[in-house]
């Protein structure tokens, strides 16, 4: 489903690219690892590392928050699966 990013004018765009201003925004991954997630949402992908799924949801909801974005009945499910409770600190977006 669309998160609603489509609709974007492109200086949102570019500052949604250019977004330092939350340390979630940017994590460095492995070669190997970017490809295996590709642009697949939660409902698709989670990490390998278990301990960090957690960590993952949290930061994925924070950060579609921050935008604005919606968030689908499916990735919604995969989302709130097996992390009950998880506080999540939205920092909004400028």
């Amino acid at each position: 489903m669309d998160s609603g990013a489509s609709q974007w004018s492109a200086a949102e765009r570019e500052a949604y690219a250019n977004d330092l201003d939350d340390k979630r925004d940017l994590i460095a991954v492995s070669a190997a690892s970017n490809r295996a997630k590709a642009d697949k949402d939660p409902a698709d992908w989670l990490p390998p590392a278990a301990g960090y799924r957690c960590q993952y949801v949290t930061d994925w909801i924070a950060d579609k928050t921050r935008w604005g974005m919606s968030i689908d009945t499916t990735e919604k499910t995969a989302l709130l699966d097996g992390c009950p409770d998880q506080p999540i600190t939205v920092t909004l977006a400028r």
